[in-house]
């Protein structure tokens, strides 16, 4: 059955499932599970990415170095090189450096579909937050309770009740049109875990809560108001133990909300994880998405090696093109323990 489609156990467990993979904690799994070949990713597609192709190792060092704007899509290719050794599950990569002068996204297969799993939960709690700033009210004490629940410890009772609230699929592909997320589309009926996205919206989608949101009109009134991104970063920088892996194998500082699920057509799992990382005083914000891992311990395994080479790449690359040469300059991401950003 292709991913996407209704499946009888889509839903995670609302239990913290890796307790005992905290990223401190994790061991390179023998069994790397990555398909990926480098080879090239086309650089037509949205304005907002870089996507440029992997140079062939014996080309020569000018010709690899290529213009300034898409150096970085070629640093995080090469970095995921290693990561992407055997195995046959599928990986994609977005990173914004939010402060850089080139505000374009880079990735790697960053308009490759996946389906979402629990990190759809931020996703809905942003449209809940719309839809009540439409209304011109707070959450009430319920919602509140349940939004909490939902990202914190990623319960899936809270997830139902909310995915209802907002109107299902249809709620969430509104309040993404608004945001510009082009290609994210809600999952079918109750089956918000199969939220269809790629990792460069992924990464759109955490623009607009650490940061403001690429499209005119949703920087504007039609946006999150700085209430609601607060509270957004705050849940996300308080994940409950034993689902703080992912992203924040990059770096101490951290805001994330992660998803896994195994499919009960085919026994893989899907494992994601997208937030915001600081490092050297910058901010990242990043999305790492994956299916097809034989085990839910290879596929964090896989997602945190490559958080780790894209936010280092990614970080290079800022240290050698300063401001004001015409290239990229990091963000600063908000402290694990306060949940703020500025």
């Amino acid at each position: 059955m292709p991913e996407g489609q209704p499946d009888k156990a889509y839903q995670e467990s609302s239990r913290p499932r890796c307790a005992f993979l905290r990223p401190h904690a994790l061991t390179a799994c023998a069994t790397a599970v990555v398909i990926a070949s480098l080879t090239a990713c086309s650089s037509a597609g949205p304005s907002d990415e870089v996507q440029p192709s992997l140079p062939r190792s014996n080309a020569p060092a000018d010709a690899m170095a290529g213009p300034p704007s898409t150096d970085l899509g070629v640093a995080l290719a090469r970095s995921l090189e290693p990561v992407l050794m055997g195995g046959d599950a599928r990986l994609a990569v977005a990173v914004l450096d939010v402060n850089s002068a080139d505000p374009r996204i880079a990735s790697y297969r960053g308009d490759a579909w996946f389906t979402t799993a629990s990190i759809s939960k931020v996703n809905i709690l942003v449209a809940l937050l719309l839809q009540a700033q439409d209304q011109g009210r707070d959450l009430t004490a319920g919602e509140r309770r349940a939004a909490e629940a939902m990202i914190r410890t990623s319960d899936n009772d809270a997830a139902n009740l909310l995915w209802r609230v907002i109107g299902k699929g249809e709620g969430l592909d509104a309040a993404n049109e608004r945001l510009g997320l082009s290609s994210t589309h809600g999952g079918p009926g109750n089956h918000w875990g199969l939220t269809r996205t790629t990792a460069t919206d992924q990464v759109r989608l955490l623009r607009c809560i650490f940061h403001h949101c690429a499209t005119e009109a949703a920087r504007t009134r039609e946006g999150l108001d700085p209430e609601s991104k607060a509270y957004v970063r705050e849940l996300m920088g308080d994940i409950e133990e034993g689902q703080d892996w992912g992203v924040s194998a990059a770096s101490p500082r951290w805001s994330l909300k992660n998803g896994w699920l195994q499919r009960t057509t085919t026994g893989r799992w899907v494992i994601n994880s997208i937030g915001q990382v600081t490092l050297h005083g910058r901010r990242y914000l990043v999305s790492v998405l994956s299916s097809g891992n034989a085990s839910e311990r290879d596929g964090i395994s896989l997602i945190e090696r490559a958080a780790r080479a894209a936010i280092d790449a990614t970080s290079a690359h800022a240290r050698h093109h300063p401001a004001g040469a015409g290239v990229l300059r990091p963000l600063e991401l908000r402290q694990h323990s306060s949940g703020s950003a500025p």
